[in-house]
């Protein structure tokens, strides 16, 4: 067993790479999600160790001195980061020339070989789901011999073995939460829609929905829901329950919770009886019966993806939704008390002026609690890129990035009637849209003026905001 650093490397300040399966950027509050994807494996090398770098705010001057500690190196890595992380890769092998450093993650998933030439410091990139495979290399496996690997022999030769087939007994894998707790300090992590201190574990991977901008479905989960078994979902969160104690809701982070309606009912039901408060990534299309049966046991709120409120864009990206079901999703959810964190695309396929105006005039009829508005981005390996490739609106990709040298999100995508500028400057005026109108003001002061460590959160969160915004206008005035 080689003696194995799990590291998600230090990058531009504030930014998430291992954020979800729209973008990965510096997010308009601080905010970061549990390294959950380091973590799984990290969970099947043992004395392994987990060092999530731009969480705890480290360098890479605070991460050199590691390399001396450990045999292998397994850096997560995305398309924004990715030459930022090969220079980590290099650096980690210029102090340790006999250190291994291996990658993973969608971006070395969808082009290995690429990765591979553009990473010469990188010893191997993992492929799909990596866990068995990076569990393999750290048993001492011959690389030959791992499936799902691409890997450099003495001479340079790249290498790519076969594919990795899909995990499907997904209570193979052990709880993340063990490794939470011996190597993660859990207040380093923030969301703006969930109290902290917050916890998230998958409890199955995969997504049913088609979405064509959507990255994980499309390069490492694939399209069919593979779950947990409830026991084993319910056994972790009771060990949770005990491990961390201040915790004060816990997220299931699977790309779509509520595929599996009874599942989730099942899971819900021991939750309640754990008496903890959680929260899920859902489609905008649960009845209401199923609903109150949630919210009966300890459901909180929803993060759900509306994209748009144009039909014809959301048949566009093949989102399976009609509008008039997310506003009645929406109603339903005001009636029980069911917060909702809705998510929200410019610039997809279609996509005008009047298309924007619509959906923000959507977004304030739903009026979900708070919103996360990204603009489209077109990551390798996902049908909106090879749309866009094909149809001329893809940008200049020699930087081989999706986001500015401050780590903030960039358009990809330009289309002749639609300027990549104009979607750029129309992010900026969604929000204003929709948080600056009296209701919604009125809304979020009432919910402070209640909880006391709420209201410091939201105020700091409002500096940061407008930061943002300001950061945002800033480069809006260097472009133009």
């Amino acid at each position: 067993m080689m003696k194995t650093l799990f590291l998600n490397p230090p990058s531009f300040d504030g930014f998430d790479g291992g954020a979800g399966s729209r973008y990965q950027a510096k997010r308009e509050i601080k905010s970061f999600w549990y390294p959950t994807w380091l973590a799984q494996p990290a969970a099947l090398v043992p004395d392994s160790k987990l060092v999530d770098a731009p969480a705890r705010g480290l360098t890479l001057d605070d991460v050199l001195p590691m390399a001396n500690d450990y045999e292998l190196a397994v850096l997560h890595t995305s398309t924004p980061s990715f030459r930022s992380d090969a220079k980590v890769a290099a650096a980690l092998k210029e102090r340790n020339p006999k250190l291994k450093v291996g990658m993973v993650g969608a971006h070395v998933a969808v082009d290995s070989y690429q990765s591979m030439k553009l990473g010469p410091s990188v010893d191997w990139v993992a492929g799909n789901e990596f866990d068995f495979t990076v569990k393999e290399v750290a048993d001492g496996h011959a690389l030959e011999d791992i499936d799902g690997l691409a890997w450099r022999r003495p001479n340079g030769e790249i290498v790519r073995n076969k594919p990795r087939a899909i995990l499907e007994n997904m209570d193979l894998l052990p709880h993340v939460v063990d490794v939470y707790k011996r190597d993660l300090t859990i207040e380093d992590y923030f969301i703006g829609y969930l109290p902290h201190p917050y916890l998230s574990v998958y409890t199955g991977r995969g997504c049913k929905s088609r979405c064509t901008f959507c990255l994980w479905p499309q390069t490492i989960g694939g399209h069919v829901y593979r779950t947990r078994s409830v026991e084993h979902v319910v056994a972790e969160m009771a060990k949770a329950k005990e491990y961390f104690p201040q915790v004060r809701e816990y997220f299931f982070d699977d790309d779509t919770f509520t595929d599996d309606l009874p599942r989730a009912v099942e899971i819900a039901k021991g939750l309640g009886k754990l008496g903890i408060k959680w929260s899920c990534n859902a489609k905008g299309n649960v009845p209401y019966e199923t609903l109150k049966i949630l919210k009966d046991n300890g459901l909180q709120l929803f993060v759900c993806g509306y994209e748009s409120g144009n039909q014809q864009i959301l048949h566009n990206i093949k989102k399976g939704m009609l509008v008039p079901r997310l506003r009645e999703f929406s109603s339903d959810c005001r009636k029980l008390g069911i917060k909702i964190h809705g998510t929200f695309i410019v610039g997809l396929p279609g996509e005008t002026k009047e298309t924007i105006q619509e959906t923000i005039q959507f977004a304030k009829d739903c009026n979900p609690t708070t919103v996360q508005v990204s603009l489209a981005a077109a990551y390798p390996g996902t049908y909106l890129y090879n749309q866009a490739k094909q149809s001329g609106w893809l940008m200049d990709e020699s930087n081989g990035r999706l986001v500015a040298d401050e780590g903030i999100q960039v358009s990809s995508i330009s289309y002749p009637h639609l300027s990549s500028q104009e979607i750029f400057e129309s992010l900026g005026e969604f929000y204003k849209k929709f948080y600056f109108r009296p209701g919604k003001i009125w809304e979020l002061t009432s919910e402070m003026l209640t909880d006391w460590e709420l209201m410091k959160r939201r105020l700091r969160e409002g500096v940061e905001f407008f930061e943002f915004l300001n950061q945002r206008e800033d480069k809006e005035a260097k472009v133009a």
